[in-house]
Order: C-alpha cells, then sequence, then structure tokens
C-alpha cells in the first residue's frame, strides 16, 4: 500500500478523467490520497471527490499562500468555518511563496502564523508550502513552536541543513517527483535523512517524475517516485513503500480508519 500525501487530483486538470485517475492509482497500489484545499473556489470539487471515494480521498484545509489576499480575514472565517466542522485531516496548504511575489509577504506571513495556530489547536498536522521562503516559513515556526505542532514541508527541496531544521521541529519531508530529476540535489539530501523522516506526494498535476516530467502527474505515479527513493537509498522497494506508508498513517492518523 502506498499513500499519495500530497495530490491536487480535484482540479480542472483532471475535469475529462477524474474518476479514472484515482482507479489507475488504486490500480497502482496507491490506497488513499491526501487532498490539500487551494481556496474557496477548489473546496468543491475536492468535496466531490471526496464523496465519491469517501475510503480513498482524504480532505485538507487552508488558503494556498498564493491565494492569500491583502485583505484575508474574510478568507480566515471561512476556514475556521470549514474546520470546524471536524470533516478535515489536516490544515494545508499553507505557507509562504515568494518566486511569484513578494508584494503581500506580509499578509502571508499572518495568515500562515494563523494556519500554524489553527493547526495547534485543533491537532491537526500541518501541510507547509515553502518557495524561496525557508528563512520566512521557519521564523514563524520557530516562534510558534509547540508539542502539538506537526506536519509535513511539502514537496521538500531545500539543503541538508534545512532538512534537518524542519525534522527538528517536528515535521516530516514530502519528496516528489524532483526527486528523479537529473541536476536535483535531492538525493544527497534524503540519505543524509533517512528514511524515517520521509513522506511521499505527487503534487499532482504538478512536477510529474521521469519519466513524465513535464506531463500531467497523477497519484498512479507514487510508486515510481518510491522506487527511485529506493535507489537512492540502496534499500528494497517494499522498505520505503512500508515505512513511507507507516509514516504518512501516523502523521495524518489514517491508522484510525
Amino acid at each position: 500500500m502506498w499513500i499519495d500525501t500530497h495530490t491536487h487530483q480535484y482540479g480542472e486538470q483532471f475535469d475529462l478523467d477524474r474518476a479514472d485517475s484515482v482507479f489507475r492509482a488504486l490500480e497502482a497500489g496507491v490506497t488513499r490520497l491526501i487532498l490539500p484545499n487551494v481556496d474557496a473556489q477548489s473546496a468543491g470539487q475536492m468535496w466531490e471527490l471526496v464523496r465519491q471515494f469517501p475510503e480513498n480521498c482524504f480532505p485538507a484545509m487552508a488558503i494556498h499562500p498564493c491565494d492569500i489576499l491583502a485583505n484575508f480575514d474574510s478568507q480566515l472565517d471561512w476556514v475556521a468555518a470549514e474546520l470546524a466542522t471536524g470533516k478535515y485531516w489536516a490544515v494545508g496548504e499553507t505557507g509562504i511563496d515568494l518566486y511569484w511575489s513578494k508584494d503581500l509577504l506580509d499578509a502571508q506571513i499572518e495568515a500562515f502564523r494563523w494556519h500554524v495556530r489553527k493547526a495547534i489547536a485543533l491537532k491537526l498536522p500541518l501541510i507547509v508550502h515553502v518557495r524561496d521562503s525557508f528563512d520566512a516559513v521557519f521564523a514563524v515556526l520557530d516562534a510558534e513552536k509547540h508539542p502539538d505542532l506537526r506536519g509535513v514541508f511539502h514537496c521538500f527541496t531545500g539543503s541538508l541543513e534545512q532538512a534537518q531544521h524542519a525534522i527538528d521541529l517536528g515535521f516530516y519531508l514530502g519528496i516528489g517527483g524532483v526527486l528523479t530529476f537529473k541536476k536535483s540535489l535531492l538525493p544527497e539530501v534524503v540519505r543524509s535523512v533517512g528514511l524515517s523522516h520521509l513522506i511521499l506526494e505527487t503534487d499532482a498535476p504538478y512536477l510529474a517524475p521521469m519519466p513524465h516530467r513535464g506531463k500531467r502527474n497523477e497519484s498512479a505515479y507514487v510508486p515510481i517516485i518510491g522506487a527511485a527513493l529506493a535507489g537512492v537509498l540502496g534499500v528494497e522497494i517494499a522498505l520505503v513503500e512500508k515505512t513511507t506508508t507507516e509514516n504518512a498513517l501516523c502523521l495524518f492518523k489514517l491508522d484510525l480508519v
């Protein structure tokens, strides 16, 4: 059994074959999919997929940092109301993204801090988006450090020092298709970190692993990433499957369903 801990398979890129893409994942042994929300508009499609595959799809709730508005109070009020339903398995996808623009940095920081505190209060794992923003993200997480703060650095591509910082804060590293890219520095990092701190993800429809790079990603490709990780670590793929699945079950409490 494999788990895709981060997929947007509810997105418009799957409008023509959404159910089929989930069936392909199931056929590949990927039996559980974590669906992080992006904004208020994406939630409806996400829940449609959850209702269609209630034993396989598990929703998370937040506003993606790229979708945070300058006046974000109403956005967070909506997220708070959604989380209050108790129907979500994580707070995410949240974080800080400075790749596209730094104009709303202050808003992103405050919204991220709010999501962090909400995750702690609800004792839910936090799905953290980091892009060109490790220093800003760590500044928030270090200030909000708490025994109930846990989660994953989604699509981790940082240095070994940054990986260790995240691990010290109680976070797993989400490993995806970037591991398979020819010029990726991630193999060196994961060799030093080891399996006990890793979970697998696709970030579908983005960042498809080789040999599908440049095409639409989907959850069925998790075993490809797992095989690549096994090769990097020099271990059997069965060990990667077992350990990363156990890590994901533990983080998201999926062992309770």
